[in-house]
């Protein structure tokens, strides 16, 4: 018998709508459950930017090239500043304010949207046009990604991280641009 674990393959589309089920599943807890706020809203928060930040650097450049996906694409990246706007808020809150409520009700109400969006488009655009085994690369290279990612939280991208989000909205001139350019002109996108 052998001692040898064979590797595990996983679809991309798969992997992305499991962390959107399990994001879900964490707004119920939040929701009902102020006391574990403490705990999960850290865990939360951290989950969205990682799966963003994977989303962003692995997934959304392919979406575009391979599966022609571009407007689509540069919408979802426009949502993800967006969201991560409405994170940094959260996370200032008291978790056992009515400003608590308030911005993790905008949290909820931008990232469904933006996840029936993907769930609609993107996604079923790329398990169409991509291959079964392109899709696996796909997932192994967000799942690294995501795991290189977890744990930061909203507003803590890298210079690198703004220049492929700013790539993935199709922004000019966003490679001669600072770090702090760069972070306005997402907000601008994000706002807009």
């Amino acid at each position: 018998m052998s001692n040898r674990r064979t590797a595990v393959q996983y679809d991309v589309v798969d992997l992305i709508m499991q962390d959107h089920r399990e994001v879900e599943r964490l707004w119920d807890e939040l929701k009902n459950h102020p006391e574990k706020r403490p705990l999960l809203t850290p865990v939360m928060c951290g989950l969205l930017v990682a799966h963003s930040r994977a989303e962003e650097s692995e997934v959304y450049p392919v979406a575009i090239k391979e599966a022609g996906e571009s407007d689509e694409v540069e919408h979802s990246q426009e949502e993800h500043a967006e969201a991560e706007q409405l994170l940094a808020k959260l996370l200032d809150c008291d978790w056992d304010s009515p400003q608590y409520d308030e911005a993790l009700k905008k949290v909820v109400d931008a990232v469904s949207h933006h996840v029936e969006e993907e769930e609609k488009t993107v996604l079923p655009g790329m398990r169409t046009k991509l291959s079964a085994e392109r899709r696996y690369q796909l997932g192994e290279r967000f799942a690294a990604s995501r795991a290189e990612h977890l744990g930061e939280l909203p507003g803590q991208a890298t210079r690198e991280e703004l220049l492929t989000q700013a790539r993935n909205l199709g922004l000019s001139n966003a490679s001669s641009m600072s770090k702090e350019q760069l972070k306005r002109e997402l907000q601008k996108a994000a706002s807009e």
